[in-house]
């Protein structure tokens, strides 16, 4: 009988697609999927390690699915707290059968094996949803104050469009997420090379219906790449800001201010008025003041985004922040978060309620829930719809009410 496989994947994204990845070795391998994680022959965690957070909630899972597991079943930690903790993490959890880096070959018993190839150039299994992420590139050129992945992820090294669009074709999905940690600087890596996103995505377009872009950095969305966006239908623009005072942008080794952030967007609602944002920012960087703080909060009212994240800031190792002086007490961190976070549940449930009586073209993604180019998979609201409307299939609805981040909507 076959061994028996489950994956965990914790973080974001990007992570989800090494996992698709590492289901299609395991497969190649002769495995099938378990029914639940205890039931497993082998239990992968393919772990977050962002920020302390992600961090406990990895340590948490693995600590978790290990108690779980039934007597012969051995325990793999893969993903980015491997990377960066590798040694360490393995002293600390001697319940763990092995801790490896993506890329790192790994014999499970006498098989099968963890991938000893790339995992970005690896085949995946076809979507088992209507659409699905694909990662472009991997690692990160930019040398940004509070974020440790150039460390462990190294340095940004792109697909080639030939590879990008075949496993966009085996995907078989009708919406196509592209990914990475610096996605419109796709081609250009270490300096060397042409940015390339543009063709990417016309590209794409030519092959699924939708096609959307997360983690665009401010400095590089120029006007071309705005129209390419727009072009897809699916003018969705995932802004990474991370805050908006010129002074604490400096700090943070950041491009840009409130001010530039602002003539972007509007130029961009210009060009095509129904264009939907989101964005994340960091609250309690070492050195935020109440001035900044002011700063973001005017920004927020002024931007009117319709989905925005908040996250406390997180002292990483390695991280040219570590060193700041002026941290912020955490109490204090926490009041600032509320603040945001309730100012911005405010605005999302408005322009919310702006769609009521629209109809709007809706993504069925499983029986009775479904999303509008305004809302991508597993991150923002959806739409309930009559569950008579076909999975996989695109349909027109009109927009009955509205709770919070989510929709109802009618047959039209």
């Amino acid at each position: 009988m076959p061994r028996t496989y489950w994956i965990e994947t914790l973080g974001c994204p990007k992570n989800q697609v090494d996992s698709d990845k590492l289901v299609g070795t395991l497969v190649a391998d002769g495995m099938r999927a378990a029914t639940d994680a205890a039931a497993a022959d082998l239990v992968v965690v393919n772990t977050c390690a962002f920020i302390d957070e992600a961090r406990q909630e990895s340590i948490d899972t693995i600590l978790t699915l290990g108690e779980g597991r039934h007597s012969r079943a051995e325990l793999i930690v893969t993903g980015c707290m491997a990377e960066r903790y590798g040694d360490e993490l393995a002293a600390a959890l001697p319940e763990v059968d092995a801790v490896v880096g993506f890329g790192v070959p790994v014999t499970i018993g006498t098989k099968p094996s963890l991938p000893s190839l790339d995992l970005l150039e690896l085949p995946r299994p076809p979507a088992t949803a209507p659409w699905a992420y694909v990662k472009i590139a991997e690692g990160c050129d930019r040398k940004c104050g509070f974020c440790a992945i150039p460390s462990f992820r190294g340095p940004q090294r792109s697909r080639t469009i030939e590879s990008i669009l075949a496993e966009v074709e085996m995907l078989e999905a009708r919406e196509i997420v592209l990914v990475a940690q610096d996605l419109a600087a796709y081609g250009r890596d270490q300096g060397r090379g042409e940015r390339s996103i543009v063709p990417l995505v016309d590209a794409v377009a030519q092959l699924v219906d939708w096609v959307r872009l997360l983690y665009l950095y401010p400095s590089d969305l120029d006007d071309v790449l705005v129209d390419a966006i727009c072009r897809t239908g699916v003018p969705y623009f995932d802004l990474s800001l991370q805050h908006v005072s010129s002074p604490l942008m400096r700090r943070m080794r950041r491009w840009g201010n409130g001010e530039k952030f602002l003539d972007r967007i509007r130029l961009i609602r210009r060009r095509e008025p129904e264009a939907a944002f989101r964005s994340n920012f960091i609250v309690g960087y070492p050195g935020e003041t109440e001035a900044d703080h002011d700063a973001l909060l005017a920004f927020v009212a002024e931007a009117q985004l319709d989905w925005c994240g908040f996250f406390a800031y997180s002292a990483e190792e390695g991280t040219y922040a570590v060193g700041l002086e002026g941290a912020v007490d955490r109490g204090l961190i926490t009041e600032r978060l509320n603040e945001l976070g309730d100012l911005q549940s405010a605005i999302t449930a408005s322009r919310r309620d702006d769609l009521i009586g629209r109809e709007v073209e809706v993504l069925v993604d499983e029986p009775g829930v479904a999303r509008t180019y305004r809302e991508a998979p597993e991150i923002d609201g959806v739409v309930a719809v009559p569950k008579g409307l076909a999975v996989g299939e695109f349909a027109t609805v009109e927009v009955s009410g509205a709770e919070g981040p989510d929709l109802k909507a009618l047959r039209s």
